[in-house]
């Protein structure tokens, strides 16, 4: 791949000043946590306003999150690949129209280099635990090598980046190799052996096809059959890369068309059900010509509506799991032995490995459960117990905090860049405002993420996203908390300007007369959650 092609900003280091007198902790004005989209993004727009005055802090080794980290065999992007990257930076050599993992991981890689970002990043630092403190209005953030302190905290850790393991009684005793497909062990040879691939959604469907002709045996265990379309993906010809390059406004309009076309497909799945009709007669036509047994069939037909899952796509799939050494079990799974796994019915599969594709903390949010307000209350629990988050992206009782990708921000229909540009244009007029007005705390108020929060139910009813299967779409409480329930646009339009009419604010002036009165014993009128305007 090829150097991107957009304006490159001046490297810069971090400004990290003392966090007070005779205090070795340092002090950030911006903490971002991940360099996935998110995270990279927001970085990428700092620098592009000349900013230095923030960190970036990766738990891994190199940025690209769960591109970073999903490296299983097949791994593929199921949005087109000129619509799932930034808009400000292009890449005409995209050598797929659905970009594969490997092409994704590099494109972050050489954004963070020719935006200058990798000064910005301290790569190996966990977030720990993240606090809001209200006598010096600033958060106090543990890392795995070491504190630091911020004024504002944006967390940029998706959620597709946490990986989801179920409790199946006797895993532990399970004496073979067993991994996560967002873990995959590339030095655990696979080639001869009998494998436990435990799941069928977007990774199984990818895996699967690409070590099905090493191994021995496969034994695939599904609890529900997917949707699985035919894949649109194609190459693109060095023809087209060369038009990219030499005229960047033919790119722009293919993206353009592109948004335009999966922006109407939202009709389908919010409006007019029936719409679907096409399509699943398609998918089913698509099972039959590659699987020709008739009880697998019965098998792998799918009995939800098309969407109520994520709709999944693949030419490989189904001719994979048709093959003489792979068997599809439907019977759910009782235990793991030390040599296998057994089912409800009582046989025993013995394996060599067993391969968890069982997906991610979506809806709880495992970066949230680090994040303290001053209270005591954790934001992971406001979030599913509480008011709840506003347009995704802020959460009543958390002063100057920002998630991006947060409930109800996810889509079954588009591509998340988009949606994570929309949150940039909120999180930096926010900052914009912060700075113009002198505020010292910003925090939205319970009654606007309370209607808001409403508002994605009463927009979520009716849906094919809300139809009555099980899915990762929902929460523990049944609730929707993942899915964006209407056009894309109508976000942005939303998050065009950071909207301090909902938010309590309190100033840097009014900051300091509450410090000084609280350290006189001087009694006060007000603390800095109190509203000083609006």
């Amino acid at each position: 791949m090829t150097a991107i092609h957009t304006a490159s900003a001046t490297t810069a280091t971090a400004t990290i000043e003392p966090h007070d007198a005779g205090s070795p902790t340092p002090h950030i004005r911006i903490a971002i946590v991940g360099s996935g989209f998110a995270g990279m993004g927001l970085a990428i727009k700092l620098r592009q306003e000349g900013r230095d005055d923030f960190l970036v802090f990766e738990r891994g080794e190199d940025v690209g999150g769960t591109w970073r980290d999903n490296t299983y065999p097949g791994c593929q992007c199921d949005v087109p690949s000129n619509l799932y990257s930034f808009s400000f930076a292009p890449n005409p050599d995209w050598t797929h129209t659905y970009a594969t993992q490997p092409e994704i991981r590099t494109y972050l890689q050489e954004c963070a280099d020719r935006f200058g970002i990798r000064p910005h990043i301290r790569f190996g630092h966990r977030v720990i635990d993240a606090r809001w403190n209200d006598t010096d209005t600033r958060w106090h953030i543990d890392t795995s090598e070491g504190s630091f302190t911020a004024d504002l905290v944006v967390v940029g850790a998706g959620p597709l980046s946490d990986p989801s393991i179920p409790e199946i009684p006797g895993a532990a005793s399970f004496t073979g190799t067993s991994f996560h497909t967002a873990r995959w062990d590339h030095d655990h040879e696979l080639t001869g052996e009998r494998i436990a691939v435990i799941g069928t959604g977007a990774s199984a469907i990818q895996a699967v096809p690409a070590i099905q002709p090493i191994v021995e045996h496969l034994t695939l265990f599904q609890r529900t059959p997917p949707w699985v379309l035919p894949h649109p993906g194609r190459d693109v010809p060095e023809s087209k890369r060369r038009r990219y390059r030499r005229f960047p406004i033919t790119q722009k309009i293919d993206r353009a068309f592109t948004y335009v076309v999966r922006e109407l497909s939202v009709i389908a799945f919010t409006k007019r059900p029936e719409f679907m009709e096409a399509p699943e007669r398609e998918g089913i036509k698509h099972m039959e010509r590659a699987v020709a047994d008739p009880e697998l069939r019965a098998k792998l037909r799918p009995t939800f509506s098309l969407g109520c899952k994520r709709v999944l796509l693949s030419d490989k799939w189904y001719p994979a799991i048709a093959q003489p050494n792979v068997d599809v079990v439907t019977e759910s799974i009782r235990e793991i032995t030390p040599e296998g796994v057994v089912t409800a019915d009582g046989v025993e599969y013995p394996v060599d490995t067993i391969i968890w594709a069982t997906g991610f903390h979506v809806t709880d949010i495992p970066a949230a459960q680090h994040v303290w307000n001053a209270k005591g209350e954790n934001l992971l629990h406001e979030i599913t117990d509480g008011d709840g988050m506003y347009l995704g992206t802020t959460a009543p009782g958390f002063p100057n905090l920002f998630v991006m990708v947060g409930p109800n921000t996810g889509l079954g229909h588009s591509s998340i860049v988009y949606m994570i540009e929309s949150q940039l244009n909120y999180i930096l007029d926010a900052i914009h405002q912060i700075d113009d007005r002198g505020l010292a705390t910003v925090t939205v108020r319970g009654g606007p993420a309370r209607d808001y929060n409403a508002e994605m139910q009463r927009g979520l009813e009716g849906t094919i996203w809300n139809s009555g299967c099980a899915s990762w779409y929902l929460d523990a409480n049944g609730r929707n908390q993942t899915l964006w329930p209407t056009f894309t646009w109508k976000f942005r339009a939303r998050t065009r300007r950071f909207d301090i009419a909902n938010y309590d604010f309190v100033t840097q002036r009014e900051r300091q007369l509450i410090a000084s009165q609280r350290s006189s014993g001087t009694s006060t009128t007000r603390d800095t959650a109190a509203v000083i305007g609006g």
